[in-house]
């Protein structure tokens, strides 16, 4: 193991590495642009430069070409910036395939936070015995979304693959090959995928990666923290929502559903049937090669012709794997014994499912259909709901719907979106049928505000065919903070009503809420989204307990600190026993899958720091809970940074400047996700029609990131105007949770880059508010350092402050070009009849560069 500090580590084998691939790369002759490798370096230093004399894009760009390509002809200028953009992208994805590499020598495998030291301290203190009894009811479940903030297409996700594998090995003529065919691959999609598309893109995450990293790791508990005694807990799983989630997405439908699930379950088998071909190999014993051979040829069947009735089910599967391994202990030595059980464990932890497709949609499509059940049922002559049922207030209706008996006939619904929603209801019972109960058992209601929203899809999924078992648990999705300090009263409804009680009697008293960080921090800002979801936590923990049910939070978490991310382990280790945390459930999306998840190395390692980070709570004897003084100061903080960004929000110049300052109009033509990038129809920007991705993207590309911060230095000011300052910093040295949140805060400031945008402050329209962001940076940037006592951002992190810093770097002269096609389009606008030639060559500009910024700050959006 390195005893080298990881800074060190990074620069030896990223930053070094980086340097001399890339000097390979930029010399490779692979476009017709001449010199384009050469004048590339020289536009990075002009921007450089640039940027530190306080110019602004327009001259660094004007500027190189007066000085280097003076004769240049102004269609030949715009040829070579497409082809700038086009060596960063491909020098991001190098950088991505170096970090790859050598992320199991920069990350210490075996410390910190990882299931081996997890063990040594349990043994050192004797709690071995109460880490296994823990570790038989503690979960974590990664769910993977199709969200899109990955704009690597799949055939570029195999080139970082298989050069990470190729620098990992240093496989020089192999790496100048596959940088020769990264120069020649597209990096944009012509058309939208389908959500079946995506759905195939990250089954390829299932199969390369998961399949043997959980693995791996329910090996490594079972041989060394169980002591090969068989576990009944299977402690890791995955969730799936492409395919799924039909919020906002109009082109999932029951058959996209239906189609997915079936992957799902033929690729799972694809994977049992190459294990036990290996397995074949080794063991050639007498009384065991004949029963392998036969348990290989029933999968072989299985994977070429998935719609055979005649084949394998599960529990045939584990009863054939277990006579081998009986055999193999009983008569063969037990040799390869390990390699069978592995095999076992998979099966355990995959079943025929994979993943568990979650079902999603928001509550006021729900209430448009469930309106339509009504209205059609009662013109049919059914009896199940009272002619007044509409009159009535919630109270009556929910108490109605509780007692809800019959069935409804699909084909008497003449609305297309009425009959999808309730036969993708059926469904779920057909995957059932074909994949196991937890192929399919989770049905989530966005955008939750009230009882009503449940007790309507409780009626709905009795009416379509779950008249005496509902396998399905129905989750409440709360996001707003309106609705999440509401979100226990309607849990205390539901808990209190009879039927629904019944309910969850049966699924174990067990009830799964999610909780939306990215609309959160959309809705409120980024101190007291945080704050309202710790809170609300708190609350339904306290009344689910006096209920005698189990609550499992869900967390719908993206990329980057404004939508929940950031250093995600150290906030789920940060909570206290106010906070049920028998299960860590959150969601993966874009970049966060590949540069988390995205290899085996990486997988393994994030996968044991959540592991580590929910169980380590109950192991360790430190105090987590907030005191009441602490929490009195978190919560002036996040009112005042609420009313500070509320009004941010209510700015008249706050929608216009995101309108037309910022990319965030040009994220419907990136082709990247199969959902459109805003939820109304309205063709006027309205804000609850944005989306979190975009929304947050577009703060991104400016590099101001306003929502990882804005309100944050505002609070911090208040209590340093009123001489309290010392409060703050009692908080920020008691509570762990409160200094994750400053820590990540640190990474969305660490993330900005005021000098690209400068030249806004001169704007006669936006200037103002360009400034009033800048305001707010530079104050939360002050009093972070003022707390933490750090001399710069992030100082606690060097290794992960250089990562950002080179990519940061990589992107400087991708950003100068994005900002300086903006500009160009904000002048021929103010033209009454622009040259639309123009505005269509500077608008497809901006639209490449979004690309590589997103790809490179790769937790960015």
């Amino acid at each position: 193991m390195s005893t080298q500090p990881k800074l060190t580590r990074f620069k030896t084998n990223v930053l070094s590495k980086y340097q001399i691939y890339n000097s390979i790369f930029m010399t490779l002759p692979f476009d017709n642009i001449t010199k384009t490798g050469a004048l590339l370096p020289l536009f990075h230093e002009t921007c450089q430069k640039g940027f530190a004399a306080g110019e602004n894009p327009t001259t660094i760009v004007e500027t190189f070409f007066r000085k280097y390509q003076g004769r240049r002809s102004k269609d030949s200028q715009i040829k070579l910036l497409f082809k700038f953009i086009q060596y960063i992208e491909r020098q991001v994805v190098l950088f991505d395939a170096i970090e790859d590499a050598a992320f199991p020598i920069v990350n210490n495998m075996d410390g910190i936070g990882t299931l081996r030291n997890l063990k040594e301290n349990a043994k050192s203190e004797n709690k071995l015995k109460a880490l296994q009894q823990y570790l038989n009811e503690f979960k974590v479940r990664i769910v993977l979304t199709a969200h899109p903030t990955q704009f690597y297409p799949g055939s570029v996700l195999g080139i970082i693959t298989d050069l990470a594998d190729a620098i990992a090995h240093n496989k020089l003529e192999l790496i100048n090959d596959l940088l020769a065919q990264l120069g020649k691959t597209p990096f944009f999609k012509k058309q939208k995928p389908t959500p079946y598309d995506e759905a195939i893109s990250l089954i390829w995450y299932l199969e390369h990666v998961f399949y043997k990293s959980f693995g791996k790791i329910y090996d490594y508990i079972q041989q060394n923290i169980y002591d090969e005694v068989p576990m009944t807990n299977e402690i890791i799983n995955v969730g799936f929502w492409p395919g799924g989630d039909r919020d906002g997405n109009p082109f999932v439908t029951p058959e996209t559903t239906l189609k997915v699930a079936k992957k799902l379950k033929q690729a799972v088998l694809r994977c049992y049937y190459a294990d036990v071909k290996k397995l074949k190999r080794k063991l050639t014993f007498k009384g065991v090669e004949e029963h392998i051979t036969e348990l290989e040829q029933k999968l072989y069947d299985a994977v070429i012709n998935p719609n055979t009735k005649d084949t394998i089910s599960m529990l045939q599967l584990l009863d054939g794997l277990e006579k081998i391994k009986n055999s193999v202990i009983s008569d063969h030595q037990s040799l390869y014994f390990n390699e069978v059980q592995s095999l076992i464990n998979k099966v355990r932890l995959f079943g025929y499912r994979f993943a568990t497709l979650d079902i999603r949609q928001d509550s006021r499509k729900h209430n448009e259909v469930f309106t339509d059940v009504v209205e059609t049922s009662k013109r049919n002559g059914s009896t199940i709901f009272p002619e007044n049922f509409n009159d009535l207030d919630e109270k009556e209706q929910v108490e109605i719907l509780s007692k809800i008996k019959g069935t409804i006939n699909l084909d008497d619904f003449k609305d297309e979106f009425t009959y999808r929603t309730l036969k993708t209801m059926q469904t779920i019972k057909t995957i059932q049928l074909q994949n196991g109960e937890f192929g399919a058992n989770r049905y989530i209601i966005s955008n939750n505000q009230m009882a009503l929203n449940v007790m309507q899809l409780y009626a709905m999924l009795k009416l379509v065919g779950f008249n005496n078992e509902m396998p399905v648990d129905i989750a409440p999705l709360f996001e707003t903070v309106p609705d999440l300090e509401n979100a226990h009263l309607v849990m205390e409804e539901l808990y209190t009503n009879e039927a629904y009680r019944a309910h969850l009697h049966k699924r174990g008293n067990k009830q799964d809420i999610m909780l939306g960080f990215s609309d959160g921090t959309k809705d409120g800002g980024y101190l007291m989204a945080n704050w309202a979801i710790f809170k609300a936590k708190e609350e339904l923990t306290k009344i689910s307990r006096a209920h005698n049910i189990e609550v499992v939070f869900f967390d719908g978490r993206g990329g980057p600190p404004a939508r929940g991310g950031g250093k995600t382990h150290q906030f789920y280790a940060s909570l206290g026993p106010t906070i049920a945390d028998k299960e860590i459930q959150l969601t993966i999306q874009g970049q966060t899958i590949s540069s988390n998840f995205g290899t085996l190395d990486s997988s393994q390692y994030n996968l044991e720091q959540l592991i580590s980070a929910g169980v380590s709570n109950r192991l360790s004897d430190k105090n987590l809970k907030m005191s009441v003084a602490d929490k009195s100061v978190m919560d002036d903080l996040a009112k005042t940074s609420y009313q500070a960004y509320v009004d941010f929000k209510k700015h008249p110049k706050f929608l216009p400047y995101l309108e037309r300052m910022s990319t965030l109009k040009y994220y419907a033509k990136t082709n990247i996700g199969s959902r459109p990038s805003k939820r109304g129809k309205s063709s006027e920007l309205v804000f609850e029609d944005l989306r979190a991705i975009p929304f947050v993207g577009s703060w991104s590309q400016l590099k101001q990131n306003v929502p990882g911060f804005f309100g944050v230095g505002t609070a911090l000011k208040a209590y340093e105007d009123n001489g309290k300052f010392e409060d703050v910093k009692k908080l920020y040295h008691n509570s762990k949770f409160f200094k994750t949140l400053i820590e990540n805060s640190m990474m969305a400031l660490s993330k900005s880059f005021f000098d690209l945008t400068k030249y806004m402050a001169d704007d006669k329209e936006f200037g103002e508010f360009w400034k009033l962001i800048y305001k707010e940076y530079e104050t939360s940037k002050r009093l972070i350092l003022k707390l933490t006592g750090y001399e710069e951002l992030m100082e606690e992190e060097p290794a992960g402050k250089a990562s950002i810093d080179v990519r940061e770097s990589i992107v400087l002269p991708l950003l100068t070009i994005q900002q300086y096609a903006l500009k160009k389009i904000q002048d021929l606008e103010k033209d009454k009849n622009p040259n639309k030639k123009e505005l269509e060559i500077f608008e497809k500009i901006v639209t490449r560069s979004l690309f590589g910024n997103i790809n490179a700050s790769r937790n960015s959006a």
